[in-house]
């Protein structure tokens, strides 16, 4: 199977060859087709399985076999939402390469920056909008625009955007489209949530759920690393001088963290960057875009922020601190296993994160094996990273029960 199988416009193969695609991954092979057809669409993949290009060729061609060619300001034919930044820089990179041979103009907006730009380029007319959802009903409000010509809608990454609390935000921007349109929903993962919320945007729709061959987290060779808190800063620096990778992604489960990684980097003579939800969208896009083109070796990332990284040949992914989700360890892993490629994770773990890693690997079905001659090895004897926080943390759940119980008194 190639593109040229799918009854792609010329315009699109010439876009897709220049980006060195010939086959079709699983979704796209499945999902294009049923677009085409101006079907309703239901999509589960895991990360890095080529979602955008299965929503965002059918979509360019459809706009471009029906464009109306009579003179006058474009109109809004086809919205994304998506929930983060970098992922809605992402998707319209991917459309506007798509796009390079057809007439069509998208544009992208966003939160975290002046409206100037995007509201200069709403003003000069565009066929495909891609945007995060405050930044969009902001716009709308203020009258930059309007969806009533929408005919082609995308809810992506909703699992994501369900779990930023983006709930309300899409039921405005829902009650504002029409309802004569193609609606896509596009999740990673399909909770009871997303399944209601599918039903609310989808009418009579085709479900595709791709299970690959192999799973990101088979796809990936993966390491633990048992050591103390204390120690990981030391640890870090050893693996980046001892593997030496050309690009290397680390996750830290908070923002003061990432920047505290980057400090203990920098004294080490290693150059990194952070990017999380305190930097702005230009420091936030300085840095992804130095570390894209291989200016930057290191960047440290939280989980929301890293939505969007696409790097191609990402050689490593640090797990600097254990993800307290078991989903969200297969999806930072799977920015080094995109597609069909393989890749590198090592993570790390203190004794107060072990029960994290039981839940990850209970959920990805392997169990991960251990790097256990590193400088910095802990055996797991050693007492919680600050005694005695196991009863405060008992002694703090029981005033919040307490005050719990005292507000809804008030409350009642």
């Amino acid at each position: 199977m190639t593109f040229n199988n799918l009854g792609l416009i010329q315009p699109i193969l010439e876009a897709l060859e220049e980006k060195g695609y010939t086959q079709p991954t699983p979704i796209q092979e499945q999902a294009i087709p049923i677009l085409l057809k101006r079907r309703d669409l239901l999509g589960c993949a895991q990360t890095g399985t080529g979602k955008t290009a299965a929503f965002a060729i059918p979509i360019i061609q459809l706009i471009e076999q029906n464009k109306d060619d009579q003179a006058g300001k474009r109109k809004v034919k086809a919205l994304v939402v998506t929930p983060t930044r970098e992922l809605a820089i992402q998707i319209g990179e991917n459309f506007t390469a798509y796009c390079k041979h057809t007439r069509l103009r998208n544009t992208v907006i966003f939160g975290g920056v002046k409206q100037g730009a995007q509201t200069n380029a709403l003003r000069g007319g565009v066929d495909i909008l891609v945007a995060t959802p405050g930044r969009l009903l902001d716009l709308i409000q203020q009258g930059y625009i309007t969806l009533k010509h929408i005919e082609y809608f995308v809810l992506d990454e909703a699992d994501q955007m369900l779990d930023m609390g983006f709930i309300h935000d899409i039921k405005k921007i829902l009650a504002k489209l029409p309802k004569e349109r193609q609606s896509l929903f596009f999740s990673a993962t399909m909770p009871k949530n997303i399944v209601a919320l599918s039903r609310e945007i989808l009418g009579n729709y085709d479900k595709v759920t791709i299970q690959p061959e192999q799973a990101t987290a088979e796809r990936v060779e993966q390491a633990i690393c048992y050591v103390a808190k204390k120690d990981k800063p030391a640890l870090l620096v050893h693996l980046i001088h001892d593997k030496n990778p050309e690009s290397t992604l680390v996750f830290s489960r908070t923002k003061h963290g990432a920047d505290k990684i980057v400090r203990k980097l920098s004294k080490a003579n290693i150059t990194a960057a952070a990017i999380h939800g305190n930097k702005s969208q230009n420091q936030r896009q300085r840095a992804l875009g130095d570390f894209k083109k291989g200016k930057l070796n290191v960047l440290v990332a939280t989980d929301i922020a890293a939505r969007g990284i696409d790097v191609s040949q990402l050689e490593l992914v640090i797990n600097y601190d254990l993800p307290n989700v078991a989903e969200t360890y297969v999806h930072r892993i799977g920015r080094t296993g995109r597609a069909s490629a393989s890749g590198e994770s090592i993570s790390f773990c203190d004794i107060d994160e072990k029960a994290y890693l039981k839940d990850i690997q209970k959920l990805i079905g392997q169990h991960i094996p251990v790097i256990e001659d590193h400088p910095y090895p802990d055996d797991g004897t050693q007492l919680p990273s600050k005694p005695g926080s196991n009863q405060r943390n008992n002694n703090n759940r029981n005033r919040n029960k307490n005050n719990r119980h005292r507000n809804r008194s008030r409350n009642r």
